[in-house]
């Protein structure tokens, strides 16, 4: 994977979250890739600040916001989720990011559909996935229109569960860390419209953060997302997510090729449960 591509993935995992091939019936195979939803509702309304590191000086480079929503898909209950992310001039000057996500899920958080525009760097491209689950297993159609405009098609099918940079980031938040050790990985299969990656979570204990530019404090669960590629095991997210019943991520740490960059939390709204985490 070029440097390129991967540090548009690596910004987009950060917040770090089936039209044709989907059946209209949600079926026992399906909710084998489920989870039961204790950490979010509809309304769900989430905003960060992205720094960058320049020159020993962490410097403000855009914004992100994730909503999510009840919706339908093909007459089923869903919930509807979508990521924008926005750089400003300065990161412009060294990579241009203008995404915008969009996921459909079951409500116990299946994959339905995935759909990622993004502009890259000097690219801009469109990455689609539509799920079905024949005999339980996981069968995706992807479709990718590429910077030159070419239409790419294919299917695979898998024995296990995949996911992609939305419903992942969904599926995570509703994990039970109580039973969870220090050092202990957790597969995270993910797909785009070209290939599955090898990647897991690893769970690295608990902490107390102070925000930035408030005196807000947390106690916080620590994440760091791991994927293998050329042999070697790459941390791309090092994240702090509320040690409550919401596992709100309140900080992420990235590790680009370019240097390193960081999003906070900078708003919230419509939240499922008390945000017992939060210090006084």
């Amino acid at each position: 994977m070029k440097h390129l591509n991967t540090n548009g993935r690596r910004l987009l995992l950060m917040l770090m979250l089936c039209l044709p091939l989907f059946s209209h019936t949600v079926t026992t195979s399906q909710a084998q890739c489920g989870i039961h939803n204790t950490a979010f509702k509809s309304g769900e309304y989430l905003s960060y600040d992205l720094y960058f590191n320049w020159k020993f000086v962490w410097v403000k480079v855009g914004t992100a916001s994730m909503s999510t929503v009840q919706s339908t898909h093909k007459g089923v209950p869903a919930f509807r989720s979508s990521l924008i992310t926005r750089g400003n001039d300065k990161l412009d000057n060294m990579f241009i990011m203008r995404d915008t996500l969009l996921c459909y899920t079951t409500t116990d958080i299946t994959p339905l559909y995935y759909r990622k525009g993004a502009r890259e760097g000097k690219r801009y491209y469109v990455d689609e996935l539509w799920y079905s689950y024949p005999k339980g297993n996981s069968h995706l159609k992807m479709h990718r229109i590429d910077a030159d405009g070419k239409h790419h098609w294919k299917q695979a099918e898998y024995k296990d569960c995949i996911y992609d940079m939305m419903s992942i980031f969904l599926r995570a938040r509703n994990f039970d860390t109580s039973k969870l050790r220090k050092g202990e990985n957790i597969p995270m299969p993910i797909s785009d419209a070209r290939h599955l990656s090898n990647s897991w979570l690893k769970y690295g204990g608990k902490t107390t953060l102070k925000m930035k530019n408030s005196n807000a404090k947390f106690r916080c669960l620590i994440f760091s997302f791991i994927e293998r590629e050329d042999g070697k095991n790459h941390e791309l997210i090092r994240f702090f997510v509320t040690d409550d019943k919401n596992h709100l991520p309140v900080r992420l740490d990235m590790f680009l090729s370019f240097g390193s960059a960081k999003a906070y939390l900078t708003g919230m709204k419509g939240l499922r449960n008390e945000l017992t985490s939060k210090e006084k």
